[in-house]
């Protein structure tokens, strides 16, 4: 998932975007509103993390401006009292949770409101014989477990969603890396590649000259 934090305690929003990474997501950081603000213009985020009290545009605002788009919002903030929270869901924000946190149940709710995206992504996603599961971090081929890096991982989740439909490298450079990754490295092409080897054979990964990767086969639910 692609995921932009907008939290002035710069030290509070740093480390958050350390932990989420660590989850295999790519993050993204604005430390005021209007930063947020232009971030959130340019980039299709599956979630933003956003703080209500900002420097320049409030998250108030902001929240409003991305009410009732692809993109969820969960509002992070020392304003925890329940008038706060209706106050917050009525500005059009998906979920609220209140400071002091625990880490954790911030990644649970994450996931969770990246499974209400549009169109919803499934809970685990399978396609000949490989097995991926996003909230426990598990990729599972023919019942053997593949080791993968975190950008492995997201590559393959990316393509999995698709659905067999081609994922270009554009597309993949901005769902599963940030902001700091240049558009012009060949990183995508390399990390499918190691993808592939892990995987093994027969490969599920097809490349569609000009256009981008796919998986060979349509993606279902496992439930």
């Amino acid at each position: 998932m692609r995921i932009l934090i907008v939290e002035d305690e710069q030290a509070l929003a740093d480390a958050l975007a350390r932990g989420l990474r660590r989850e295999g997501m790519a993050v993204d950081v604005a430390y005021d509103g209007d930063s947020g603000s232009e971030k959130a213009s340019v980039t299709r985020y599956d979630v933003v993390v956003l703080d209500r009290d900002l420097p320049g545009r409030s998250g108030d605002d902001l929240c409003a401006e991305m009410a009732g788009g692809v993109t969820r919002v969960i509002m992070l903030t020392a304003s925890g009292t329940l008038r706060d929270k209706v106050a917050g869901l009525a500005l059009g924000a998906d979920d609220y949770l209140a400071k002091p946190f625990d880490f954790p149940e911030l990644v649970a709710r994450i996931r969770a409101l990246g499974r209400r995206a549009t169109p919803a992504t499934p809970p685990v996603l399978e396609a000949a014989g490989v097995v991926l599961d996003p909230s426990k971090r598990t990729v599972v081929r023919d019942g053997g477990v593949v080791d993968l890096t975190r950008k492995e991982f997201g590559v393959l989740e990316v393509l999995l969603a698709a659905g067999g439909a081609v994922v270009s490298s554009e597309e993949l450079l901005e769902r599963v890396w940030d902001e700091n990754a240049d558009p012009f490295t060949t990183t995508v092409r390399v990390t499918v590649m190691t993808l592939r080897k892990k995987l093994g054979e027969p490969g599920i990964i097809d490349t569609v000259v000009g256009s981008g990767y796919r998986v060979r086969t349509d993606t279902h639910v496992t439930v």
